[in-house]
């Protein structure tokens, strides 16, 4: 028999309980409440377009949306000072990535501008592209092709680079690609762009590992009578130009020094900001133009490659050294670079 006081005790043990998962249980329904409000607010508020693909047809505003809204920190799969990416999966079939950037600072909705202008009519194989954007009174969303493979960033400098590191010649077409994206950019648009973020985490690989040039945040558009923009200096530390620094002019040949920079990691498998070069107080740039003057170039090589072709590498090391020139004039342009490599 149960004495009063374990009775009272029992009976107080499951008030509680009941009472706490009342608590939580309104706490759940709060968050819900709180997320489909923003959610219906997002589109009552939002204008949403898509560009027609076969990738999109079957899309509704709503359904993307929805899906949109229950992103979270573990979808992130990049993020940088104009926003930030997110993996969104629709089904087995169809995925994309998501930029999303918060209203409220004037940069950030410039990014967004200039992304739109530069990436709106763009359709070429070297570039990532963009299906759509959905722009809301609090955040704006760019919505691009998913690239499966990541970015060369990653794959020359992540976990898996000395797992399985890149061979010759899929860092060789990494390197064509590009380029290749980037004298279409330069020479056959209208007005022509200028990227001026060019860095191994802005060259994505799709399925097939075929470069693609992405984030266009600080991309400027210049006319064809123009020979620059002048532009507040911006960009990330390591890839700039010199010149940059000195007269904030953009012009297509500071992305073809970034592109030299790109060609040196993938050369080397270092990051132009090194840990070693800062602590001997140099850059790759110039550690690399000292072995080029030395004929040591086979002593820079990436130590992952183990089985290449040596005088096809020493001439891509006779590439990236035209495009690294100090003098922007004595540089090539971007299709004479990538008639080079071709």
């Amino acid at each position: 028999m149960v004495g009063p006081t374990l009775a009272l005790y029992i009976t107080i043990c499951c008030t509680a309980f009941v009472i706490s998962k009342i608590i939580v249980a309104c706490l759940l329904y709060k968050k819900w409440a709180r997320k489909r409000r923003i959610i219906e607010n997002s589109l009552s508020g939002g204008k949403m377009v898509m560009f027609r693909s076969a990738t999109t047809r079957s899309l509704s505003a709503k359904s993307f949306m929805k899906k949109t809204m229950r992103l979270s920190n573990k979808d992130i799969i990049g993020s940088g000072g104009y926003g930030t990416v997110y993996r969104l999966v629709i089904d087995d079939t169809i995925a994309f990535a998501v930029k999303k950037l918060n209203k409220g600072n004037k940069d950030r909705e410039c990014g967004f501008e200039r992304e739109l202008n530069a990436m709106g009519d763009i359709k070429h194989r070297n570039i990532v592209p963009l299906h759509g954007y959905y722009i809301a009174p609090s955040f704006n969303l760019l919505i691009y092709e998913l690239m499966s493979n990541g970015s060369l960033d990653t794959l020359i400098h992540g976990k898996s680079s000395k797992e399985k590191p890149l061979d010759w010649p899929t860092r060789y077409r990494i390197a064509v690609g590009a380029a290749r994206g980037l004298s279409y950019l330069h020479h056959d648009c209208i007005p022509h762009i200028i990227h001026r973020d060019i860095k191994s985490s802005n060259i994505l690989l799709d399925h097939n590992m075929e470069a693609c040039v992405s984030d266009f945040g600080l991309a400027t558009l210049m006319e064809p009578d123009q020979t620059h923009v002048s532009t507040v200096v911006a960009g990330t530390f390591g890839y700039l130009a010199p010149e940059y620094f000195d007269t904030g002019k953009a012009t297509t040949k500071g992305d073809v020094y970034s592109f030299g920079v790109v060609l040196l990691e993938l050369l080397t498998g270092k990051r132009p900001t090194d840990e070693s070069f800062i602590e001997n107080g140099t850059k790759l740039v110039t550690w690399v133009k000292e072995i080029m003057e030395e004929k040591r170039e086979e002593h820079a090589i990436d130590e992952a490659l183990v089985d290449f072709p040596i005088e096809e590498i020493k001439k891509v090391f006779l590439v990236a050294e035209k495009c690294l020139e100090s003098d922007p004039s004595m540089r090539p342009t971007m299709a004479e670079v990538l008639k080079m490599l071709e």
